[in-house]
């Protein structure tokens, strides 16, 4: 069998670098010929953060399936939740709440998954519906960033009324 665990200049694995290529057919032979599907690069990502991050979820469902470690985190100390809410992977989010990641993690930003969903996203219907999906799995919908500022302050301050709405039915103050 091939090496899996040979890195290009940047430390990515081969099937990093299918996870970045989307080639999600060579993932799936390079994680079934047993790469390791928590390898590193240089800028801490693994096959399992980047297929959370960029939305790959056939791929994210194979990394889960052979032992993504949900505690591991990328350059900003964030799990994979976290860009995922952030980017509006509706669907991915799901996945992780589904697979037990912890949905009040804190990045080196001062930022959990329901945060960055309000703080960098849009607001509009992919957004809302991760701010569903992240309280009804148990966010602390007043888990305030570094500075004390509020997911519903937030929401406010970006006119997202929306998710104004779902924090306040949850009980955000």
């Amino acid at each position: 069998g091939a090496d899996t665990g040979v890195r290009d200049a940047r430390g990515r694995t081969p099937l990093l670098a299918a996870v970045h290529g989307r080639q999600t057919g060579a993932a799936r032979a390079l994680i079934d010929a047993g790469a390791d599907v928590n390898a590193k690069d240089a800028i801490n990502d693994s096959a399992y953060l980047y297929a959370g991050a960029s939305g790959q979820l056939e791929i994210l469902r194979m990394t889960l399936a052979h032992g993504a470690d949900l505690r591991s985190t990328n350059r900003y100390g964030g799990t994979a939740l976290i860009p995922a809410a952030e980017r509006g992977h509706v669907e991915t989010v799901r996945t992780l709440i589904d697979a037990g990641i912890d949905v009040d993690h804190v990045n080196r930003l001062g930022w959990t998954a329901l945060l960055e969903a309000i703080i960098l996203g849009d607001g509009g219907a992919r957004h809302q519906d991760i701010v569903r999906l992240l309280i009804n799995a148990g966010a602390d919908v007043d888990l305030a960033d570094g500075d004390g500022v509020t997911p519903l302050q937030h929401a406010r301050q970006r006119r997202q009324a929306a998710i104004e709405r779902l924090l306040v039915a949850a009980g955000a103050r």
